[in-house]
């Protein structure tokens, strides 16, 4: 397994693939908003290990993301500070921790399964916010 996260860490074009999803961006989105190229292109650009910086730095500004964060993505970085960041806002995330025990799965499931449950995070933040919001007001 550490074979494959080694390779999956240092495969620029995945990283593309797993932000411009998390973002929840199209193919053909982020074909448009680096300048029109083909969805093809840039299902291309996903299956590439190796992208140069420039490239790398004009697909960072259309997905939104630093430069820096897309080089350094990891599915781990995310888990790592999601985690954080809703410890320390209270918001209950047992159901994201317990996830981190589901070893067993293939990785692509286990993907899909965080971002299920960053979803619901964000909408019990958002839900959290809109009360506090209505409370104060």
């Amino acid at each position: 397994m550490e074979d494959i996260t080694n390779t999956l860490s240092l495969h620029r074009g995945r990283k593309i693939e797993r932000i411009r999803k998390l973002r929840g961006m199209t193919q053909s989105e982020l074909a448009s908003k680096l300048g029109g190229i083909s969805k093809q292109a840039v299902s291309k650009m996903e299956q590439s290990e190796n992208i140069s910086d420039d490239k790398l730095k004009e697909v960072a500004n259309a997905l939104g993301v630093t430069f820096e964060g897309l080089k350094e993505f990891s599915e781990e970085k995310v888990l790592y500070n999601t985690l954080n960041f809703y410890e320390n806002s209270n918001v209950n995330a047992t159901n994201i921790s317990a996830n981190i025990e589901t070893v067993n799965n293939p990785l692509k499931e286990t993907i899909e399964l965080f971002e299920k449950q960053l979803k619901m995070a964000r909408e019990e933040l958002m839900t959290l916010l809109k009360k506090s919001n209505s409370s104060e007001g």
